[in-house]
């Protein structure tokens, strides 16, 4: 049971606050809200810089959850101390309803130090409570965490730290437990901060006031606090409370002594390898099953046991693994200890090979028996040193693997490269039908009008028509519907597509009058907008599952359908969310553009990863592994077995066709290493989602090398979590930049969905129908990639209600309009004249531009170049990651998060499950609308933000073209000229979007970097 502890708040000064009392100055006191306590100081008359050093403790319930907590402080003027005489006495009287805010700060727990740590003063910039808070102003407080043993000390108060508030503050991402000896901290570039911590004054000799005395170990002998691993934890690894983003320096493709693999696999630290491949054994006195047995040191691997004495096996021990200088090969019967042949190899003498070398010729070796002579047996065997660029790699039996047994947990931990299945939409367009009544079944037999529909099924996607309207001109045994069914089929086609014409005869009852089975196959495909030709199709009386010719001899006893059947190739189809798409091909091949570029990616590991399983009674431990998504094309790391800091190195590329697409990389806990271990092998076993990361093409420098370690952040009903750090290193290579600034001003998807644009419903879904066909198919590869592991890649709850993701969305909205707000609040002080300096020159040039009125937009655009040129220099260096306080994660509660994890429909009730779905299911919608307009107005200040340089690059070049030419022609002709062209007959329009907008719907925006 953990100890109990309680957390100490002390707010020690504040600064610059706003004055709020109608005489220019302020009553300041801190209010400090922590799990439903609330404590507060004395309030300081008539001061913009209060200063309190007073110590609020708050008892600590559970210690384990307090990395999820986080601290509410709040500063407001004592409205009852500034209107009396008695400060003292009027601070004591001091009520919620007598108080103005001055500012709040939201501190998260998670990097609190532990009891015994040193604990330093940080100074926090006020927060606005909403839009239009005045407020300004910083406040330091320090924060710290002691036993419940421990007396908190009323001594009197320090002085004054001036020191503190003078001095430069110093940017840190957060408070860290140090491991090591103490090094001077370094100062990281980050664009969000939440802390900022100010220098300590110097240490004292006598021990800190607060706390009494405690034995404190020496910082080199401090124990770490992370769980116990083999592996030893990098130093960049600062705590689970840093959810920044650290730009790292490894040593890629080798450093300088680096071979010529590295010339095409130089985005990973390189690993030497020795491999020994173990092809097969002739002359063995055996004639059952035999295995080939490689030892190195205390690793061995064993081959499969087979009859023909062929195995074929490839054997991978890492360099830094090796325990002796020699490598045995042994040969015996299964389930025999004793050997029939033995051959050894002297490590000093294995040759090297690198890639583009071809593969070592295995060769014939005599063994020794066991009396030590030779002559009798021989085994064919290739061994080498190599590097994880090797062929031979990927198929290996791995020495860090030693423990896996069993062809499926073998088999499992593997890196593979999948390719998902070509998707199609399937269009089908139900018309009308005739004589689906004979006459003893007509309406006026039945006594009622029949209410016919269509039902569409193609696997296990059902799709129903409306029922058909009551047309005058129609009998009611020929109906009319005239209406589009869209399904989601891949490649190849496997699928039928079974259509039933039905009469519903009561509630819950529905009358089969027709059946038709079409394969998907024998479906014409198309390309364009151009309609295929419309077929009638004969319907089978019964439920089997044969079909009657249109054509049928019995013209008046037949019962047929009006069909107009396509696979539309000229959609993208749309398997994840549009603000981080990865890939907007047609899935037409014949209609791709030229790929514009090269992506690499070279996935280095992971550190700090949290423990997810307990294995053998060792402790705690991981089997990561790592995948990444682009386009068609998945890739899975192998798992490395038994490591909380795994080590992958492996590098990938892939094609790039359009420069304003995501990629999208997961880590994941391999489940099915233990799986025979349970006795039970049919028990559906679920891989464990650890975090992923999100890069942005368009963000990224060309032919630039990224190399940083990137948080991993899981969303859990109890709060979110840093799950470790993913480091990964990324460049993005263009051989041509006129197709790459080409590609910003091109739509941004294929034609057809602007030629016949399908309805927000039908996207979502054929949205979750495309991920359940993806994950479907890649579960039928070996190894699987499992559901969970497609769905949480593909993001496929995205669309369901969040009130956590719905204030993220507000916010964003709130944060882009700031701007405008900030224009008005400036216009207000023009008008109020309280510098007269600035409301003359602006009154001035209002007269210049009213005067001259064709040096408005020359000016306007000249003036936004400008900015975009001026801030150049302080673009962004680093791509974007998943930001917590972007996403809200770190303010939402318990009963957000519960909903927010409910499944759909609910599980909560059955009572309210109608209501409450219904709800959830239109504020989704309006949550996708508010997500929508904060992605476009983020997409216009990426105009002048650099974080795409290429589009900002456009841009600049663009305005200052666009400011000649207003200087040079004249304003009248230019409204007139666009009202011309705006108002022009739509013969002279096109139904594509312009390259304006093709350019704006490509500029980033924060959806991608939302949890």
């Amino acid at each position: 049971m953990a100890k109990a502890e309680k957390l100490v708040v002390e707010v020690v000064a504040a600064h610059n606050l706003m004055p709020k009392d109608g005489q220019g100055s302020s009553s300041a006191f801190v209010e400090v809200e922590f799990e439903h306590q609330k404590r507060r100081t004395r309030a300081r008359p008539k001061d913009l810089n209060p200063v309190w050093n007073e110590r609020l403790v708050f008892p600590v319930s559970d210690p384990d959850d307090l990395p999820y907590r986080a601290i509410d402080v709040g500063v407001y003027n004592d409205r009852a101390v500034s209107s009396s005489s008695s400060s003292s006495a009027a601070a004591a009287a001091g009520a919620p309803h007598a108080r103005n805010f001055l500012g709040k700060v939201r501190v998260p727990t998670a990097g609190v130090p532990a009891p015994g740590e040193e604990a330093v003063p940080q100074l926090f910039t006020l927060e606005k409570r909403s839009l239009f808070s005045h407020i300004r102003g910083e406040i330091t407080l320090k924060i710290y965490r002691i036993n419940s043993g421990d007396v908190v000390v009323k001594s009197k108060p320090e002085k004054p730290v001036k020191a503190v508030v003078a001095g430069p503050p110093e940017v840190v991402a957060a408070p860290t437990t140090v491991t090591g000896p103490k090094k001077q901290p370094q100062q990281q570039p980050h664009q969000h901060h939440p802390v900022v911590a100010v220098q300590p004054p110097p240490p004292q000799p006598e021990p800190p006031m607060d706390i009494m005395p405690q034995p404190v170990l020496p910082m080199a002998m401090k124990q770490p606090v992370m769980h116990a691993d083999p592996y030893p934890v990098p130093s960049i690894f600062s705590g689970p409370g840093d959810f920044s983003l650290k730009e790292t320096r490894p040593r890629l493709g080798g450093g300088a002594v680096a071979d010529k693999a590295s010339a095409t696999y130089d985005l990973v630290e390189q690993v030497e390898y020795l491999y020994v491949r173990v092809v097969r054994a002739r002359g063995v006195p055996l004639l059952g099953e035999a295995v080939a047995e490689v030892k190195l040191g205390n690793y061995r691997g064993v081959t499969p046991a087979v009859p023909s004495h062929n195995w074929d096996q490839v054997f991978a021990f890492s360099k830094e693994t090796i325990q002796s200088s020699f490598v045995e090969v042994f040969v015996r019967g299964r389930g025999s200890d004793d050997h029939v042949g033995r051959i050894w190899f002297d490590l000093s003498e294995v040759p090297h090979r690198a890639p583009p070398d071809s593969t070592l010729a295995p060769q014939w070796y005599s063994m020794e028996d066991r009396k030590g002579q030779r002559g009798g047996a021989e085994v064919m065997i290739a061994v080498w040193f190599g590097t994880q660029a090797d062929e031979a790699f990927a198929e290996a039996w791995h020495s860090k693997a030693a423990g896996v047994h069993g062809n499926g947990p073998l088999g499992s931990i593997k890196s593979k490269v999948y390719v998902a299945p070509k998707l199609w939409y399937l269009r089908v367009s139900v018309i009308e039908a005739q004589d689906l009544f004979t006459m003893d079944k007509a309406p006026l037999a039945i006594g009622r009008f029949p209410e016919l529909f269509v039902r569409a099924q193609v696997g296990n996607q059902i799709l129903r028509t409306r029922p058909a309207p009551m047309v005058s001109t129609r009998g009611p045994s020929s109906p009319f519907w005239n209406e589009d069914l869209m399904f989601v089929v891949a490649e190849p086609f496997e699928e039928f597509l079974v259509l039933s014409v039905e009469d519903r005869v009561s509630p819950g009852r529905d009358e089969l009058l027709g059946r038709l089975v079409v394969p998907v196959s024998a479906i014409e495909r198309r390309w364009d907008w151009k309609p295929v030709v419309s077929r009638w199709f004969g319907l089978d009386r019964g439920t089997g599952g044969g079909n009657v010719s249109g054509s049928n001899v019995h013209r008046f006893g037949s019962r047929r359908v009006h069909l107009r059947l396509s696979l539309d190739g000229g959609y993208h189809v749309l398997d994840e969310a549009t603000a981080y798409s990865s890939d907007l091909q047609p899935t037409a091949k014949q209609l791709w553009k030229p790929h514009v570029g090269v992506l690499e990616l070279g996935v280095l590991g992971a550190t700090g990863l949290i423990p997810m399983k307990t294995r053998d009674g060792r402790g705690v431990t991981a089997d990561a592994y790592c995948v990444a998504k682009y386009g068609q094309k998945w890739i899975r790391t192998r798992t490395v077995v038994d490591s909380l800091c795994p080590r992958w190195n492996e590098q990938y590329t892939w094609e790039v066709f359009d420069p304003c697409t995501v990629i999208t990389i997961g880590v994941f806990d391999n489940c099915h290493v233990d799986k025979p271990a349970s006795g039970n092998t049919t028990v559906s076993v679920r891989d464990n989602c650890i975090g992923k990361v999100r890069i942005r093409l368009s963000t990224l420098e060309t032919d630039r090398v990224y190399t940083h370690a990137y948080p991993l952040l899981m969303l859990h009903p109890s709060g979110v979590k840093k799950m470790g750090e993913l480091h990964l290193a990324v460049r993005f290579c263009c051989g041509n930049a006129g197709n790459m600034f080409h590609a910003y001003v091109r739509p941004l998807l294929p034609k057809m969905h602007y030629a016949e644009p399908l309805l927000v419903r039908q996207v979502e879904t054929l949205r979750f129908q495309a991920t359940s066909v993806v994950a479907a198919r890649l579960g039928r590869a070996e190894p699987p990639l499992g559901k969970e592991v497609v769905e949480y890649m593909l993001d496929h709850r995205s669309h369901l209600w969040s009130m956590r993701r719905s204030k993220a969305n507000f916010f964003r909205l709130v944060n882009v309009l700031s701007g405008p707000m900030t224009i008005c609040r400036w216009f207000e002080l023009v008008r109020s004249w309280q510098r007269p300096v600035h409301s003359c020159l602006a009154v001035f040039t209002f007269l210049v531009f009213v005067t001259m009125r064709e040096l408005i937009l020359p000016t306007a655009f000249l003036a936004m170049a400008f900015t975009g040129l001026w801030r150049y220099r302080v673009r962004p260096r680093h791509p974007p990651h998943m930001e917590m306080r972007v996403s809200h994660a770190d303010g939402a509660t318990a009963d957000e998060l519960d909903e927010e994890f409910d499944t759909f429909p609910s599980s909560r009730g059955d009572v309210v499950r109608f209501r409450y779905d219904r709800l959830r299911s239109v504020a989704g919608r309006v949550q996708t609308v508010v997500g929508d307009i904060a992605t476009q107005c983020e997409r216009m200040q990426a105009l002048l933000s650099w974080r795409d340089p290429r589009a900002t690059l456009l841009f600049s070049i663009a305005c200052v073209l666009a400011a000649v030419i207003a200087y040079c022609v004249p304003m009248k002709v230019m409204i007139g000229l666009w009202g011309v062209y705006a108002m022009r007959p739509p013969r002279f329009r096109s139904k594509m979007p312009s390259p304006v907008m093709n350019f704006f719907r490509r500029l980033p925006s924060r959806a991608d970097i939302l949890l």
